[in-house]
């Protein structure tokens, strides 16, 4: 977390209307999306130039954000974003913990020349990369942070219901609508904060959650009932989606989102991973209830890394080989998978 000399030096440095760009990282979520626009408009109240940039596209469903439409991508602008890194005085990292996390854009990143800011709650930060961390892996989310972030620098007065929007989307999102990564008490002080503000819950729950398209429900039945496998034996169920599966169901950006969690609703599962195959890998989503650390495993045997239940990962391997491996990998974890949780 910084220290009050840091948050002086900040204060500082973002109230001298400065050039600012705010990235987040690839394939972006909720939090990402959502604490970069809360910081987005802070930043333009303090009277900054300010510009967001993402690897790649996002869900539809969070473009009713405000200013999202305002948010570059890399991959569709490639030399305008590279301007805007190498003019930006400061950098803002939202909800990433290394600059490997931006893909295609890490390496332009590396170059930049502007102060580096962290604000981000995965595990391990690559904190020699960044000037200034705010980080901490008990928040819910970095939606949170940012909140945080902005009172340490004295403007919780500033924060409206628009940054409250943007805000409340990145906590709502990352914890699984309060299911997960949320018993801190502060994350609910917060949230009562920002519906105080005019925030409405309700609204922003249909607004993310209730706008499946009929080939987006249709995978996620199909993906259940054809594509899910359960090795009781390991307390573990996967579901694997092949580009043909995608195809078929007229896959969209954000189509898959959640459909890893599925398989934790039944009783005696405690790990479950949605397999999608890409173009040249596969793509990996973990999920785990109580103290078993799928970032451990993810980072260990499968490329990637996150958070103790929510991890993601990736493989060069083809789907026959990759569940080859993984079952003999989840071997040597199986009494670590078998446990009851507590009350």
């Amino acid at each position: 977390m910084l220290t009050n000399t840091e948050i002086q030096e900040l204060t500082s440095l973002l109230k001298n209307k400065s050039r600012i760009v705010i990235t987040s990282h690839t394939n972006p979520d909720g939090d990402a999306i959502g604490s970069s626009l809360a910081m987005y408009h802070y930043l333009l109240k303090l009277g900054n130039e300010v510009e967001m940039v993402v690897p790649n596209s996002f869900p539809d469903y969070y473009n009713w954000l405000p200013d999202s439409e305002k948010i570059v991508l890399y991959n569709k602008q490639s030399k305008y974003t590279q301007q805007l890194l190498n003019e930006a005085d400061v950098v803002f990292s939202l909800d990433y913990n290394a600059l490997g996390r931006l893909g295609a854009l890490s390496e332009i990143m590396q170059k930049t020349k502007g102060k580096r800011i962290l604000i981000d709650h995965h595990i391990d930060p690559e904190i020699e990369s960044f000037d200034y961390c705010h980080s901490s892996v008990l928040t819910s989310s970095t939606g949170e942070l940012v909140y945080d972030f902005i009172s340490k620098m004295g403007d919780e007065s500033l924060i409206d219901k628009k940054i409250g929007e943007a805000i409340y989307t990145g906590i709502v999102t990352d914890t699984g609508s309060f299911s997960f990564s949320c018993n801190r008490p502060e994350t609910y002080d917060i949230t009562a904060k920002l519906v105080k503000l005019g925030v409405d819950a309700q609204k922003i729950h249909k607004l993310i959650y209730d706008t499946f398209s009929e080939n987006r429900l249709r995978l996620l039945g199909y993906s259940i009932s054809h594509r899910m496998i359960v090795w009781e034996e390991l307390h573990t169920a996967f579901i694997f989606l092949t580009k043909g599966d995608l195809k078929k169901y007229d896959y969209q950006v954000g189509d898959t989102e959640g459909v890893v969690n599925y398989p934790l609703s039944m009783d005696k599962i405690n790990m479950s991973l949605l397999i999608t195959e890409k173009e040249k890998q596969l793509r990996l989503s973990f999920r785990s209830k109580g103290d078993f650390s799928v970032n451990e495993l993810s980072r260990k045997h499968f490329n990637g890394g996150g958070h103790r239940n929510a991890a993601g990962g990736k493989s060069n391997e083809n789907i026959d080989e990759f569940i080859e491996r993984l079952k003999s990998v989840l071997v040597e974890y199986k009494d670590e998978l078998d446990y009851k949780m507590s009350l």
